[in-house]
C-alpha cells in the first residue's frame, strides 16, 4: 500500500519519515501554501535522501501551474511524481505526460458531492492514480477535514486511488476498514504545525498501518 506523507519541508524529517516506511514524500509547489517550498529547497531534500541511501518516491504537488513551471521543477528537484490539485483538464494531463513521459501522474479531486466522484472517474484513463481529498472553499489540502467514507464504498475507478482528507493515526484504521484504497495521504494529521511533522505521530501512524502494509497497490 502506498503511504504518502505530504507537506515535507525539512531534509532530516524527510529521511526519518521515509525510514519509518513512507513510500511517497510530498512537496508543496503552490506558493500560497504555508507548506510551500521553492524548487531549489526541494532539490536539497531529494539530494539528502539520495545521500542517505533512502529509497522513496518524491511528489511535487501543483495547482493550476503552467506546463513549463512543472517541467522545470520536476527536473531541478529530481521528482518522480506529480500531483495535480487544481482544475487541470484531461488535455492538460495528457500534455504533461507527453512532456514528462517518465513521471507518474496523480490527479487530486476535492470531493463535495457524488458529482465529484463521477468527475474523478473521467480522469482515470488519463492519469496513473487518483487522490480523493476533502473539499474546502479556500484551501486545496492539508485542511484536516475528513471525507464521508461511507459514500466512497462503491468508488471503483479503473486506476489506483489514494485516500486523503483528515487522516490521523487515530482514525486511519477505521478508514481502511471501511474502504479499500490503494494508498493514503496524510499532512496535517501528523504535524506539529504546517510543514513541521511530528515524528511521534508518524511512528504511531505506522504502528496502526501494520495490518495493511503487506498489501501492494
Amino acid at each position: 500500500m502506498r503511504v504518502k506523507i505530504c507537506g515535507i519541508t525539512q531534509p532530516e524529517q524527510a529521511i526519518a519519515i521515509a525510514r519509518h516506511g513512507a513510500t511517497h514524500l510530498g512537496f508543496i509547489c503552490v506558493p500560497q501554501s504555508p507548506r510551500y517550498l521553492p524548487p531549489a529547497a526541494i532539490a536539497e531534500i531529494t539530494q539528502a535522501l539520495d545521500a542517505a541511501g533512502v529509497v522513496t518516491k518524491t511528489v511535487g504537488v501543483f495547482a493550476d501551474a503552467s506546463l513549463a513551471e512543472m517541467s522545470a521543477t520536476v527536473r531541478q528537484a529530481n521528482l518522480s511524481h506529480i500531483q495535480l490539485h487544481g482544475q487541470e483538464t484531461l488535455d492538460q494531463c495528457q500534455q504533461l505526460l507527453a512532456e514528462l513521459p517518465g513521471v507518474f501522474l496523480i490527479k487530486a479531486i476535492r470531493v463535495r458531492t457524488v458529482v465529484d466522484l463521477v468527475r474523478a472517474e473521467t480522469y482515470a484513463p488519463y492519469v496513473d492514480a487518483l487522490l480523493l481529498d476533502a473539499y474546502h472553499p479556500d484551501q486545496l489540502g492539508g485542511t484536516g477535514l475528513t471525507l464521508d467514507w461511507d459514500a466512497l464504498v462503491s468508488f471503483r475507478p479503473t486506476c489506483p486511488w489514494m485516500l486523503a482528507g483528515g487522516l490521523t493515526p487515530e482514525n486511519v484504521s477505521t478508514a481502511l476498514s471501511t474502504l479499500n484504497p490503494g494508498g493514503i495521504d496524510l499532512s496535517s494529521g501528523v504535524e506539529q504545525q504546517p510543514g513541521v511533522k511530528d515524528l511521534a505521530l508518524v511512528h504511531q501512524l505506522f504502528e496502526q498501518l501494520q495490518p495493511w502494509l503487506h498489501s501492494v497497490a
